[in-house]
């Protein structure tokens, strides 16, 4: 599938190929939407985590970001909002296993312009980013619906967070950002055993199962 302007392998129309910046923190994964663009697209720069996403976007200036929502260090969310603030041209095009509709809201709230999922077919990839690069949206029909009733006002994006203590706050903050145990225990003062406690508690509270989950919940509630 080639991109709507791309119209043959001529040398100006490469010089007119999206420039993309991917964002993973799975090599295979990053090897591989590589290999599914390269003939459509000019991939400037691959990261694996937030912070490098961000730095790596003020020095490359990408057409296009495509990022997932769990990325380690700084969440892809966060990231997606400093880049828009400093690069407000740039698109960002989320690419996710999480099919949650207040995840999808929260991300376009960022400056997404894009959200799809891991699962969705490869092509589905390549619309997304002909889309956004004319200024359109694109979000996958698998999430399309829900989105909807997420994104109207009295949403109850924030309800489960409101019964959390103000250290079980800070703890998941910590977490989403990519503080290990360890690091987190130093910068609040407390034990490992401790922080891991917490961590616990707060995934029994939330019927959370994963850290990823818990990263998840930290961005749609904003916590981080």
């Amino acid at each position: 599938m080639m991109l709507a302007y791309h119209l043959g392998d001529t040398e100006s129309n490469r010089m007119t190929r999206p420039r993309i910046l991917l964002a993973d923190d799975h090599t295979l994964l990053l090897e591989a939407f590589h290999k599914l663009l390269e003939d459509d697209c000019e991939v400037v720069g691959k990261v694996g985590d937030g912070r490098a996403l961000v730095d790596a976007a003020m020095d490359l200036r990408p057409d296009v970001v495509v990022v997932d929502v769990a990325m380690p260090v700084l969440n892809g969310v966060d990231a997606a909002r400093q880049i828009k603030q400093r690069l407000p041209d740039t698109r960002i095009v989320f690419l996710t296993m999480n099919e949650d509709p207040d995840l999808a809201a929260e991300a376009f709230r960022a400056g997404a312009s894009g959200y799809l999922l891991k699962r969705s077919a490869g092509s589905e990839l390549l619309t997304a980013i002909r889309e956004v690069v004319q200024r359109r949206s694109y979000v996958t029909p698998l999430v399309t619906e829900g989105l909807v009733g997420a994104m109207m006002p009295g949403s109850d994006l924030h309800r489960s967070s409101t019964h959390l203590t103000d250290r079980q706050r800070a703890v998941i903050q910590l977490i989403a950002k990519g503080h290990s145990m360890k690091e987190i225990a130093a910068i609040l003062n407390i034990v490992p055993r401790t922080v891991a406690f917490h961590k616990y508690k707060i995934m029994e509270m939330l019927n959370i199962k994963t850290t990823a989950e818990l990263i998840q919940f930290a961005i749609k509630n904003r916590i981080v």
